[in-house]
């Protein structure tokens, strides 16, 4: 088989499909995996319960249920939705959003490849842009969306202690440089893997930088602000024509729905909603058609901030809290602060091993994880010891399943340093 430059590119091996072979080949075997690896959320009844009514009575209206499975949606997206969207967040912001400023795509990973390729790569004019990421680690599934190679710039984080056995990552604005060879700077908040918030003040330096070249800022608020609102600290949502704000409604409970909303400048839409039509003719319109009700009188934002963040939060705190008990001062070991999302970012300084060898002999004792080192994309230093040190586990599933799965990782890494012999204080 002789493949293009393209087929090479996208038939080789990656972390996000890595991950998602992982991922799979657990739930198929029938092994009693614990699975703490992917990002799938949890289930949460209320959601599960308003949703399960939402579906019944689409279903029982004969109009909306041709529309749900027997209408292509325009490019853009399903129309009432963006609607009802622009309404929601003008009247909660002051934004001043029309629905030409909004897009649905077929889930946010679709979306940013859309957005990643529009800004970065080979620009025409014999100019290679990339796509600036301010705050590594960042989201593994950024690292292989580039048509071509070396599509991001990353920078190391500044790294704070925050409490006993906690720290937390922070943009190092003196490393930071945005070049003419910089397409866009992109940022997720709160960041996956590591629950980082940046905050408002981070995120103001960040949009200044961004008007003074003359580059969008992408963020990633798929786990943030306005909703699924999985925060808990305080964070401030913001739009303007600088900034394309990219959201979801996996993390509220629609994951198999695969919806993305990217919220930008006009100019930006017409063009995201033109690859949109030839990437995939039209998007679907289940989940647009399921969150609409939600968004058009608002519940989305009670949900998300009575319910959805609540879940998460208890959730977050109780697999602290095992970590405190199984590792104690043990050994050296950290956990980044957790302001959000559902994972908990696990450093282990000086462990004896690499993250992913610990990675496989946790899959061997049957609890699934992510190493740490695929989330530094365009991070040109690979020696840099700390990205090697890092796991990244999901606390979204089962309370019981989570505590056992923290537990052996507990028992394993201080199984590794008893092998080792080393001083572990």
């Amino acid at each position: 088989m002789k493949l293009s430059a393209f087929g090479r590119k996208f038939t080789a091996e990656a972390g996000i499909t890595s991950l998602m072979d992982d991922l799979g080949n657990a739930l198929a075997s029938g092994d009693d995996m614990i699975m703490m690896g992917g990002g799938n959320p949890g289930h949460v009844p209320a959601i599960q319960d308003r949703l399960r009514d939402i579906l019944k009575s689409l279903t029982e209206d004969d109009e909306a249920f041709r529309r749900l499975v027997g209408v292509y949606d325009p490019p853009q997206g399903e129309k009432q939705f963006i609607s009802a969207l622009a309404d929601l967040l003008n009247r909660e912001y002051g934004w001043g959003l029309t629905p030409g400023n909004i897009a649905l795509t077929n889930g946010s990973q679709a979306a940013f490849f859309m957005l990643f390729n529009m800004f970065g790569g080979d620009d025409g004019e014999g100019h290679q842009r990339h796509i600036l990421l301010p705050l590594a680690p960042e989201y593994i599934g950024y690292a292989d969306a580039g048509l071509g190679h070396d599509l991001f710039r990353a920078v190391k984080p500044e790294i704070t202690e925050t409490g006993s056995h906690e720290f937390k990552y922070r943009v190092d604005f003196d490393a930071l440089s945005v070049t003419d060879e910089t397409g866009a700077i992109c940022v997720s908040r709160p960041t996956n893997p590591t629950g980082n918030v940046v905050t408002d003040e981070e995120m103001a330096r960040l949009e200044a930088l961004a008007v003074q070249h003359d580059v969008p800022l992408i963020v990633d608020g798929a786990y943030g602000t306005p909703f699924p609102s999985l925060l808990f600290v305080d964070a401030t949502p913001r739009w303007n024509d600088q900034i394309i704000l990219c959201l979801s409604l996996s993390k509220l409970g629609l994951p198999a729905a695969r919806t993305g909303i990217v919220i930008a400048s006009e100019p930006v839409i017409r063009a995201l909603s033109g690859i949109n039509a030839i990437m995939n003719l039209a998007t679907g319109s289940f989940g647009a058609m399921l969150a609409e009700p939600l968004v058009r009188s608002g519940e989305i934002l009670s949900l998300s901030r009575d319910v959805v963040c609540p879940f998460y939060r208890a959730k977050m705190q109780k697999a602290v809290a095992v970590l405190h008990d199984k590792l104690g001062d043990r050994c050296p070991w950290s956990v980044h602060k957790p302001e959000g999302a559902m994972f908990l970012w696990l450093w282990f300084p000086d462990l004896p091993v690499s993250s992913l060898e610990l990675y496989e002999r946790l899959k061997q004792r049957g609890v699934l994880v992510v190493s740490g080192h695929y989330f530094f994309p365009g991070l040109a230093d690979d020696d840099w010891r700390h990205r090697h040190e890092c796991l990244r586990v999901t606390y979204s599933q089962d309370d019981d399943r989570v505590a056992e799965g923290l537990a052996i990782i507990a028992d394993e890494v201080l199984r590794i340093w008893s092998e080792s012999g080393s001083d572990r204080r």
